[in-house]
């Protein structure tokens, strides 16, 4: 069911924000460091661990797939912005040492592509008659 992957959703967003707050204090920051890249972490890994070994049925499944669709991509932008008000007004390098990792990020992508062997596609996450 859904509700599985908002109780979910919330749980690593509060953990992670908690931890990046943490980790800045530590750090002297008076900023959350880190806190949306934990909580992606921790959604994965938990999504991971909940499919493999506790077997959850097809709706909850498909419940915490949804919002760990939803979620990265929206907090990821949100971070993103954050990120370029604050390097623009830090000054050209900071601009510059974020796109210079942008460039080098996606030049990596067809390297890092080709690592392993050819896998089997992956299956239709609705099943050929919901796609139609």
């Amino acid at each position: 069911m859904v509700i599985y992957g908002v109780a979910i959703l919330a749980a690593c967003f509060l953990v992670g924000m908690f931890v990046g707050d943490v980790l800045g204090a530590l750090l002297g920051v008076k900023a959350n460091v880190g806190g949306v890249g934990f909580a992606m972490l921790l959604l994965i890994f938990i999504t991971n661990y909940l499919r493999k070994d506790l077997r959850l049925n097809l709706a909850s499944e498909h419940g915490i797939a949804f919002w760990s669709a939803m979620y990265i991509p929206i907090v990821v932008a949100m971070a993103a912005q954050q990120n370029v008000v604050a390097a623009v007004s830090g000054g050209p390098v900071a601009v510059l040492a974020g796109t210079l990792a942008v460039v080098v990020s996606f030049a990596l992508v067809p390297l890092i592509s080709r690592i392993g062997p050819k896998g089997e596609p992956l299956p239709d996450v609705l099943g050929s008659e919901d796609a139609q």
